[in-house]
């Protein structure tokens, strides 16, 4: 083992990752971050194509606005002023073509109701009270509202039992303002009869107080949290893929690296999929039904993704993101098949500066199964082959026939693309099959598809978009959870409030 021991060894440097590092060594831990790749961030990560830079996970955020809950996380975390971003059009951020008509989402509450009775004027009170129920959801949860809390509750267990649809359903009857309220279910890979109400409700009040893109890529809120990380006496160290977590007959020791290095600590958390970190374990302290339970966690779809590089001042700036549904059940996006056409995508452009005008870049994403790749799942990145490539640039060019249904003439502003399948996915985020999200929870078995930041090895804790749920807000809040078990959550909520 190496003479050099860390207080905490924090294993994978996503958002998740990060965070805990960044509340560990602010707190006086010795934190050491260890990251596989050659860039750290996790879904943080950007790439360089055609002389732009893409985000790979994060697209957009919410509540940005001061005294809104993530403008108070990022003052905490040291990110309000180091990330900068542009505020989403506040009369449409979120605009939906379903069956051929197009509805808007519009930042504010009472914004947001008033958009969704311009297309639905019969449905008002529907629509009103559908923007109380988030509400109320919204302000259940101590921890999504940084309340000192005596127990860790999260959130009412009616909100967790809950399927989103039965919950809609439980508003209106008007199907096609379900549908409506329903189709920005591509951010949490929504499942019909599965999702519980509470990820809806959460992700819908976070994006309807403001939404924002980032601007020149999400790895600014990485290339931050890893400087603060350093100026309070962390590391981080990447190429340094963990290929074990050795443990003696109480507890884990140290991790062994690929290279052959072993590195001590006293206490262990895991940014990394708990499916993964569980391979990595080979103790009987995973006893084997934990272990069983963890592996057989079903996970969210992955997706099929085109980077797209516009002609200068060939299509102008879209501040907007654009869902697409062919059909009008939102519900059955993610039900599409090997070989079927694209019948759902998510549309964003890409922010490079304030009060842009004309559009550098954009991604389009649409769902796919991890099966459309399988044939190549023992390849690695670079190394896929011809048929892959092939594979590749066709499904790129049948997802911009269909963009440019709705954006006639965009094709022609397209200068180059780039492509990643749920294979790149895998690989860059150590994501089952690709998984976009993480593990599916399933209102039928909360208990069991909730997972928590302990394990079965009391000096190992898990973070992450697994641990209490993903996305930007998610994923902080669970870092706090993690934290948590070394400094209490009520303390780590008043450093906030002292920010």
């Amino acid at each position: 083992m190496s003479n050099n021991k860390y207080d905490i060894a924090i294993l994978g440097t996503g958002l998740g990752g990060l965070v805990c590092g960044y509340i560990l060594s602010k707190n006086g831990y010795k934190v050491l971050l260890l990251e596989k790749n050659a860039q750290i961030g996790g879904c943080l990560q950007t790439f360089k194509r055609f002389g732009v830079k893409f985000d790979t996970g994060m697209h957009y955020i919410g509540s940005m606005l001061e005294g809104q809950i993530l403008h108070r996380l990022f003052s905490y975390l040291k990110l309000a002023e180091a990330v900068p971003i542009s505020q989403l059009d506040k009369n449409g951020y979120d605009v939906f073509s379903i069956n051929g008509q197009t509805y808007r989402y519009a930042s504010g509450y009472e914004q947001f109701t008033e958009a969704l009775c311009e297309s639905f004027p019969n449905n008002s009170k529907d629509i009103r009270r559908y923007v109380q129920q988030l509400r109320e959801i919204a302000s259940a949860s101590p921890l999504y509202n940084l309340r000192k809390v005596e127990d860790n509750v999260f959130i009412e267990a009616d909100y967790i039992k809950t399927s989103i649809n039965d919950f809609i359903a439980s508003i209106t009857d008007n199907t096609t303002l379900q549908n409506v309220l329903a189709g920005n279910l591509p951010l949490y890979a929504g499942v019909k009869d599965k999702t519980p109400t509470y990820i809806h409700a959460l992700i819908n009040n976070f994006y309807i107080q403001s939404a924002w893109r980032i601007i020149g890529g999400s790895d600014t809120i990485a290339a931050a949290l890893a400087r603060h990380i350093r100026d309070f006496g962390g590391e981080i160290r990447t190429n340094s893929e963990i290929c074990e977590i050795v443990c003696n007959d109480e507890k884990a020791t140290g991790v062994t690296l690929k290279n052959g290095e072993q590195v001590e600590a006293d206490y262990f958390i895991s940014n990394i999929h708990p499916q993964a970190t569980i391979n990595m374990i080979h103790s009987h302290l995973i006893r084997k039904v934990y272990r069983t339970r963890i592996l057989n966690l079903e996970n969210t779809i992955s997706n099929f993704t085109v980077y797209i590089k516009f002609k200068e001042r060939a299509t102008p700036y879209l501040n907007y993101n654009y869902y697409f549904y062919e059909n009008e059940d939102v519900w059955t996006a993610n039900n599409r098949r090997k070989g079927d056409p694209l019948k759902s995508y998510l549309f964003m452009h890409q922010c490079a500066e304030n009060h842009q005008q004309w559009a550098q870049s954009a991604e389009m994403i649409g769902y796919m199964h991890f099966d459309e790749v399988s044939q190549w799942a023992d390849t690695r990145v670079g190394h896929r082959g011809d048929d892959y490539t092939a594979f590749k640039r066709a499904t790129a060019e049948h997802y911009l026939d269909v963009l440019e249904q709705s954006f006639p003439g965009i094709r022609s502003a397209i200068e180059g693309y780039e492509t990643s399948s749920p294979l790149t996915y895998r690989d860059y985020t150590a994501t089952k099959d690709g998984s976009m999200y993480g593990i599916i929870r399933d209102k039928s078995f909360p208990t069991q598809t909730l997972v928590s930041q302990r394990t079965k090895i009391p000096n190992l804790f898990l973070t992450g978009q697994n641990i209490n749920s993903h996305g930007i807000l998610g994923v902080t809040i669970g870092a706090a959870l993690t934290c948590a078990e070394f400094l209490g959550l009520n303390k780590i909520i008043e450093e906030i409030e002292n920010e």
